[in-house]
């Protein structure tokens, strides 16, 4: 296992990667070279679990209203909108549309589930991903701002069961390594006719329950690494990624606007140029 100073640095990047689309993965894999640190140790790959379930829990705080709501145990109902008269606007989301939109991607990751961690992650694969990836969140961004499709869900209380199982079907890009959830989330809101925000907004609520199953499952045969000599490791980390993740998904709401997917696109062939250099080198 690596140092404190490992656990803090791996920490910030699976705070600031996982809910940004610019392939946690990809970045895990590029730091844990530049640090020396093998990343098929098991004992890594049960810390980059962990780290995962503190950027987790930071979205699960983030969105907490909106998942009480969900159930119906919000104390008030819940809006993204208000009408004129100044009365609150029900939230129209609900559990079907959050099936719809992680159903297709646990389904298709539990039947290609060998693939995945046997070929998945190797390093031609990310690479590609992370160029391929960068490319399909360009055209989706073009194609919705050349008005070829047409935006008729401005907050995610307007997303259609249909709009839903489509970001869902897109969502399966994501099980490549490298392409990035978010990435292919948020451009497959954009594609079948969400606003930025709300495909932003339903991407990282729809994150919880699928990385919730997904760090789960994992754990299931990983926590026995997790050893009295390495706890002060796993909770260094845990904390930083929760902290970190807590601040971009904060920050990234509220400067949406101003940092388009073709930003975290250039972002991306830039990482997978240093990829090439440090990694498959």
């Amino acid at each position: 296992m690596g140092d404190i100073i490992h656990a803090i640095i791996l920490g910030i990047v699976e705070g600031l990667t996982e809910f940004l689309p610019v392939s946690s993965s990809g970045h895990m894999i590029l730091t844990n070279k530049l640090l020396g640190i093998a990343s098929d140790d098991q004992a890594i790959v049960t810390f980059e679990i962990v780290i995962q379930l503190g950027a987790i829990l930071a979205m699960a705080i983030v969105y907490w209203d909106r998942i009480l709501d969900l159930f119906g145990l919000s104390r008030k109902a819940q809006s993204m909108g208000t009408l004129s008269s100044g009365r609150r606007k029900t939230s129209k989301l609900n559990l079907i549309h959050v099936a719809l939109g992680i159903v297709p991607a646990m389904l298709l990751a539990f039947l290609l589930k060998d693939i995945i961690k046997g070929e998945g992650f190797n390093q031609t694969p990310v690479l590609i991903s992370l160029v391929v990836g960068g490319i399909y969140m360009i055209a989706a961004e073009r194609l919705q701002k050349s008005r070829r499709i047409k935006v008729v869900s401005e907050t995610m209380d307007d997303i259609s069961y249909k709009q839903a199982f489509g970001i869902g079907l897109l969502q399966c890009l994501s099980l490549w390594p490298g392409f990035s959830r978010s990435g292919s989330t948020i451009a497959g809101g954009m594609l079948t006719g969400t606003s930025y925000k709300a495909a932003a907004d339903f991407s990282f609520l729809m994150a919880i329950p699928i990385m919730v199953a997904a760090t789960g499952y994992e754990m299931l045969d990983n926590y026995k690494f997790i050893e009295g000599d390495n706890l002060m490791f796993f909770i260094v980390g845990f904390l930083v990624s929760f902290v970190v993740a807590w601040l971009v998904i904060v920050l990234f709401l509220r400067f949406i606007q101003k940092v388009r997917l073709t930003h975290f696109a250039i972002y991306r062939f830039v990482l997978a140029a240093l990829f090439w250099l440090f990694v498959m080198s």
